[in-house]
Order: C-alpha cells, then sequence, then structure tokens
C-alpha cells in the first residue's frame, strides 16, 4: 500500500461521523444532537447506549428508531428513511435528517399533588374538600410517538417540562377515580393503597396514548380541614365507646368549665346543675331501653306513665273488611244494629274470623242491644 492510500484511507476515517449522546444530567428526557445543517455522512456509526433510544425525523415525519447498540449507517438499517428519501440504489453523502437521542430509564419519585381542594359528598357530613399528594414513576414506552405528540421540535426537553403536563392530567383522573369511588369520608385516607391501583390503571391508557408507561403511582396523604378531622374522630368514638361513659365524661368536662367560670362559686353551683341536668337528658336519649326496663320508683315525679294501647278489631259488612276500631266504637256499631252477634270480627293474636257473640271479651256487649220488635 503506497503512502497515497493511507493518506486517503487516514482522510476517510476523519470524514466519518460519530452520531452519539453522553447525558450529563438526570432530568434530560429528549436530547436533539446537533449538525451543522443537521447533515450526516454515509456510513456514518451510531452510538446508542443502554438506556437511550435513537430516534431519525425527517421533514418533520417518524423514521427509524434504533434500540441501544452500535449501527453504520446506510441503506440497510435506514429502511423507512430510505423510502422517504426515495434512495433506490444507495445514497450518497451527505444526507440530512434530525437525531433525537430519548431517555428510556426509569423516571423515579415524581412529585404531584391537587392544585385545588376536591369537593366530596359525604352522607353524613355533606360537602367536604380534601388534598392529596404523593409520587409516582414514569418511562417513555414508545419513543416515536413521545417526540411526534409532546417533544416536537423541542432541541432539549427535560422531566420539568412533562411533569406539567402529567400533573394536570393526574389531578384530573384522581379527582374523577375518587368521586366515583364514594366512600365514606375517613376511609380514603385509610385506603390510600387500593385508591393508588385503582388510579394507577384508569391512568395509564392516558400515559400509554403519548408513549409512556406508568409505572408506579402513590397517593402519601390525603388530608381535610381539621374541624372536619374532629367531627370524624367524635363520630369514631360515639361509635367505639360506652355512651353512658361517654355522657358522664361531657358532664365532668362541663362541670369543670362551669367551675372555672369567673362568676366564682355561684356561677360553678349553676354550671354544675347544667351539667347533671345535661347529662340525664343525654342519658336518656341514648339509652331509651334503659328506661323502659328500670323498674317503677316513687321519685316524685308528675310525669304519667304512658296510656295503655287499646285494641283495634276490623268486621265483616257485606262481604267488605272494615275497621280498625276500637271496643268503644264497636259497641255503638252493635247498639246501633249495624252489626249483630254473627257478625264475623279479627283482631290481633286471633288465629281467624270468629263470630262476634263466640269472641269472650265482646259477650258483654250482646245485653246492650234490646231485643227486636215483636212482630204486629
Amino acid at each position: 500500500m503506497s503512502i497515497f492510500d493511507e493518506i486517503k484511507k487516514k482522510l476517510s476515517h476523519e470524514f466519518i461521523d460519530i452520531i452519539e449522546w453522553l447525558d450529563s444530567s438526570n432530568d434530560t428526557i429528549v436530547h436533539r444532537f446537533e449538525r451543522y445543517q443537521n447533515e450526516i455522512k454515509n456510513g456514518a456509526q451510531l452510538i446508542v447506549r443502554e438506556g437511550q433510544i435513537a430516534v431519525f425525523i425527517n421533514e418533520g415525519q417518524l423514521a427509524d428508531v434504533f434500540k441501544p447498540g452500535t449501527y453504520t449507517l446506510n441503506t440497510q438499517n435506514l429502511p423507512i428513511l430510505t423510502t422517504l428519501k426515495g434512495w433506490k440504489y444507495g445514497f450518497n453523502s451527505p444526507f440530512k435528517a434530525e437525531v433525537y437521542f430519548v431517555n428510556s430509564r426509569l423516571f423515579t419519585d415524581e412529585k404531584w399533588g391537587t392544585k385545588n381542594p376536591v369537593t366530596l359528598n359525604d352522607d353524613r357530613f355533606g360537602f367536604v374538600e380534601v388534598r392529596a399528594f404523593g409520587t409516582y414513576a414514569f418511562k417513555i414506552e414508545n419513543a416515536g410517538k413521545f417526540i411526534t405528540d409532546i417533544v416536537g421540535t423541542d432541541n432539549n426537553f427535560t422531566n420539568f417540562e412533562i411533569n406539567e403536563h402529567l400533573k394536570s392530567l393526574i389531578s384530573t383522573r384522581f379527582t374523577d377515580t375518587i368521586g366515583e369511588a364514594n366512600l365514606p369520608i375517613e376511609l380514603y385516607a385509610a385506603n390510600t393503597n387500593e385508591l393508588s391501583e385503582t388510579c394507577l390503571e384508569v391512568m395509564q391508557p392516558e400515559f400509554d396514548s403519548v408513549g409512556i408507561h406508568l409505572e408506579k403511582f402513590f397517593i402519601e396523604n390525603v388530608s381535610m380541614p381539621e374541624e372536619l378531622k374532629k367531627e370524624i374522630f367524635e363520630y369514631s368514638r360515639l361509635n367505639k365507646l360506652d355512651l353512658d361513659k361517654l355522657t358522664k365524661f361531657k358532664a365532668a368536662k362541663a362541670m369543670e368549665v362551669a367551675a372555672a367560670n369567673e362568676s366564682g362559686a355561684a356561677g360553678a353551683g349553676i354550671g354544675m346543675g347544667m351539667g347533671f341536668a345535661m347529662a340525664q337528658q343525654m342519658g336518656n336519649m341514648m339509652n331509651p331501653q334503659a328506661q323502659n326496663t328500670a323498674p317503677t320508683q316513687n321519685t316524685g315525679s308528675t310525669t304519667p306513665p304512658p296510656l295503655p294501647q287499646q285494641k283495634q278489631y276490623f268486621y265483616a259488612d257485606n262481604g267488605n273488611q272494615m275497621g280498625p276500631v276500637s271496643f268503644e266504637s264497636l259497641r255503638q256499631l252493635f247498639a246501633a244494629r249495624t252489626i249483630n252477634a254473627d257478625t264475623l270480627v279479627w283482631k290481633q293474636g286471633m288465629a281467624g274470623w270468629a263470630a262476634l257473640n263466640t269472641v269472650t271479651e265482646l259477650q258483654s256487649m250482646l245485653g246492650s242491644a234490646p231485643p227486636p220488635l215483636p212482630n204486629a
């Protein structure tokens, strides 16, 4: 080989391009490889490292996509670009194309949160407002779709830019999901794992549509106003604690407040009296069964006991069921000859309809009716 051949060989190697991207940041998702007028020479080397995907764009159209590896660019490994360019028998150097490197690693610990409170309708507490925040992780699944749909012509696209879009998407889908869940308000904070899994399933199709795979989604906390928390805790205690003990505890607290009143002993006495009255009223409301089953004592109370419940009777009239009426009303009907001794009657507790004169408690009215007039 002559010295001129060595010089030609050396010069030809010097003119071969090397296309690669050395990522020195942790937040760049897409980087456009900058070349003068986007010209790439025939036989240029393309180096795609692990965690990267190279995408060729020709005049705004998606062309060839390369996974990790080293490639010598020619018509054999640029089939789509060859078709777009119309190369039938190879191509002459140089050619123009935009090359984008996409970071395909997993982006973790990305933050999200609701910008505004989410309004929910709870059966017990009415309309309430909650906020939520957490983290998520994603990676680029379809590099070509992601560039054409999201990145466009941005030469250095970072996760800060995509996060603004993703946070809005997450907030919208999160609001829809918890609204449709229709859980009691206190269960949202207690079931963050289940809600996180549900939100992940709901959001995944939205992410897929732009070439992103949502790997993980976590709800770290669902918060609500402090006054609502107090009501929920109070409601929970009412369900768990002994109501009689809770009443006494409330009364004791009321007496403490009354005793600390500036009006002194008189105020304390009034406060204690009110406390005892409140305790008695609350105890009566919360435990009505105890009132009904408690033995009767001569307490000097002027409140009379409830009246005994009157018995009600049904009776038959020309095949129609009539009533119910009281015993006195039934007696008046008998006296007016609306019914007679053979009229069928029934009351609760009887096995079936029976003639009036066969019911023991009604036989007393048989003598109340005058005998029939003698025939003229």
